[in-house]
């Protein structure tokens, strides 16, 4: 059923400055003016370090704002989501996909061009989602650990400014011969458990990982579980053909090189160091507990499901002021 919403809401804008090229800091009027004339009275915040943008976001519940607007890259919105996913009272959350990936943003059909996310938010519709919890830290698309799963938060911001995504895989070179198995035991409620050597794992809320649609493909962040993708010991040569399926847009799921399984409920264990990954950020080591807290928030989104990324549907609402 669609709703109704008022003339003005009251939001706050937190950006990351260098995300994206930059075009956050060179669009800024323009993205207050264009989210003025939608009737979304708009304060901003300037991110000046890590953790900033979580305690912005949270500070915004405090002080009563109806919607929180992400905009910069994944990590920007993680901490975003960080912030808000603590309180009883959880505001709309509004996305301006301005990183290198987006991968949340890509997986639900929200706008790349900054003008046409404005105006998605400023229609005002929502939906609910899933929000993933690794011990007492928050993720909205995706967990992992492992070899390959340290590219994101490795990348120097800088190099990601200049070269956008080309970074990733210059850096995926660099790292690529370096690949070792680890031993982990991950244990699922409603699955059972895995205790041998594996390359890496994903716990994936949606269905777009570092760009790619099939690594998990059947992912949703309103289905109430986790997808979750174990790769294996494999040699250099094995991974490479599995990396080229990915490439391709090819299913691995069925490899007898992967593991494959849905819960809501994982915990992943190693006598190792194994660092973890929560959206494209550093999360911390093994050993870990995965939780799902499901439609834990409100975002905006197309009520067509129709984008310049992808095409979609849901259902959907209106945002009003103190939700």
């Amino acid at each position: 059923m669609r709703g109704f919403r008022l003339e003005r809401i009251r939001a706050r804008l937190i950006y990351n400055p260098t995300s994206g090229r930059e075009e956050v800091r060179r669009r800024l009027p323009d993205i207050l003016q264009k989210l003025e004339r939608g009737g979304i009275e708009t304060s901003c915040h300037a991110t000046e370090g890590e953790g900033d943008a979580a305690r912005a976001a949270s500070l915004a519940v405090e002080h009563g704002f109806d919607m929180v607007i992400a905009a910069g890259g994944d990590g920007t919105l993680n901490e975003v989501v960080s912030g808000l996913s603590g309180h009883e009272r959880r505001p709309a959350l509004g996305i301006l996909p301005l990183g290198t990936t987006n991968d949340f943003a890509r997986a639900h059909g929200i706008p790349r061009q900054w003008s046409d996310a404005c105006d998605l938010i400023t229609r005002r519709f929502t939906r609910s989602v899933d929000v993933g919890k690794a011990d007492e830290k928050y993720f909205i698309n995706i967990a992992g650990g492992g070899s390959l799963t340290e590219l994101t938060y490795e990348v120097p911001s800088k190099l990601k400014t200049m070269v956008g995504q080309l970074a990733y895989y210059m850096k995926g070179l660099e790292k690529i011969t370096n690949l070792h198995p680890v031993r982990m035991k991950i244990t699922a409620d409603g699955v059972g458990e895995f205790d041998e050597e594996m390359m890496l794992f994903l716990i994936a809320n949606s269905n777009s990982v570092a760009g790619f649609d099939r690594l998990a493909p059947d992912a949703s962040t309103n289905d109430g579980v986790f997808d979750v993708l174990a790769l294996r010991k494999c040699n250099l040569g094995e991974f490479i053909r599995l990396a080229t399926m990915v490439m391709r847009g090819e299913r691995v799921l069925q490899d007898p090189k992967t593991i494959y399984f849905q819960s809501s409920h994982i915990i992943v264990e190693s006598e190792d160091r194994v660092q973890l990954n929560l959206d494209g950020e550093f999360g911390g080591t093994l050993p870990c507990t995965f939780s799902l807290l499901p439609s834990h928030l409100q975002v905006i989104m197309d009520e067509q499901g129709v984008s310049s990324y992808r095409h979609g549907n849901g259902n959907l609402r209106s945002v009003q002021p103190d939700e």
